[in-house]
């Protein structure tokens, strides 16, 4: 896969205010973090790697080709890093495994003839609701 401590020395950070209510304190600290990790000039990850995060997270990626990530939860700047820091190694790890493929099965005889059954159980139910014919 990739070593998580060098893929860490890739990342660069930058702290900024944060937004919402807080009061004195939000206008005087820089809590909010910013994490941002260029994929192409990465040296930890292959060339399939990034196409592969290229591809699934085209989404959060900017025109440059940055995938930037916020994080705001806690009043602690270095809360928030380590915050930000395990969301994107999350995001790189779910985004990297392979998914398994599907194999098509059939239904089995059994599940076939139960389906029949309760099928013809609902049609019976519901004739009972309609009103009686009166010729």
């Amino acid at each position: 896969m990739f070593s998580r401590d060098n893929i860490i020395k890739e990342i660069n950070f930058k702290a900024i205010r944060s937004s919402g209510a807080g009061g004195q304190h939000v206008n005087k600290v820089s809590s909010k973090i910013e994490l941002s990790f260029h994929i192409q000039h990465s040296l930890v990850l292959t060339s399939e790697q990034k196409e592969i995060l290229a591809k699934k997270l085209a989404n959060r990626i900017n025109k440059e080709g940055v995938f930037i990530l916020f994080c705001d939860e806690s009043r602690s700047q270095h809360q928030n890093k380590e915050l930000a820091i395990k969301r994107f190694l999350e995001i790189i790890t779910k985004s990297l495994q392979k998914q398994k493929v599907r194999k098509a099965t059939k239904p089995s005889k059994a599940s076939i003839l139960k389906k029949a059954i309760n099928k013809k159980k609902n049609a019976a139910k519901k004739m009972l609701r309609k009103k009686p014919d009166m010729e």
